[in-house]
């Protein structure tokens, strides 16, 4: 890819090969731990909510829960941030944002993963408590302050505007561009 910077396209373009080679140069163990993520990621000295979000990030595709990410961990990750289904998103997406894992989100957790995800990818253009009301506004129909998985698929889906908001706010390309390209110094 050399130095030119990489596009959603080009990452999708990648074949496996390439994929399993930049996994084992990163990681030769054939693991990645929370640790080397970061490290991967270029990700020393973050505010405490966004390496809370790396944690959630690593914990999620952690699938067996063993502490670290093997290449079929990583190949799932990859493939779902590219192209996963809209439903599959939304359903990575909430095990996200729900970091007590009490099977609902409240407007603290998605405040916490919105900052912390700025906080990583220094894109300021929402501001996260702006957009944490409108999606209860329109989503939390019972006025309950707590969405289920059910009500944020059914809710998200229901209003564009919210599902471009979760699209730009979870978008994770530059985080792919860094697994690709690694991080510029």
């Amino acid at each position: 890819m050399g130095n030119k910077h990489a596009s959603l396209d080009d990452i999708l373009a990648e074949d496996m090969h390439h994929w399993y080679n930049k996994f084992m140069r990163e990681s030769p163990s054939g693991l990645i731990t929370l640790f080397e993520l970061k490290a991967i990621l270029g990700l020393q000295g973050m505010s405490e909510d966004a390496n809370s979000y790396v944690d959630q990030v690593f914990f999620t595709f952690d699938m067996d829960g063993d502490g670290y990410i093997d290449f079929v961990e990583y190949i799932a990750a990859i493939s779902l941030m590219l192209k996963g289904e809209i439903n599959q998103k939304l359903k990575w997406y909430f095990k996200l944002f729900d970091q007590d894992g009490n099977g609902k989100i409240d407007k603290d957790e998605l405040e916490t993963i919105f900052t912390a995800i700025q906080d990583i990818t220094r894109n300021h253009e929402l501001v996260p408590e702006e957009v944490v009301a409108l999606i209860f506004e329109k989503i939390d129909v019972n006025g309950e302050g707590e969405l289920t998985l059910e009500e944020f698929i059914e809710g998200a889906k229901g209003h564009p505007d919210i599902m471009e908001m979760l699209k730009k706010l979870m978008d994770l390309t530059p985080v792919l561009v860094i697994i690709v390209e690694g991080r510029k110094k």
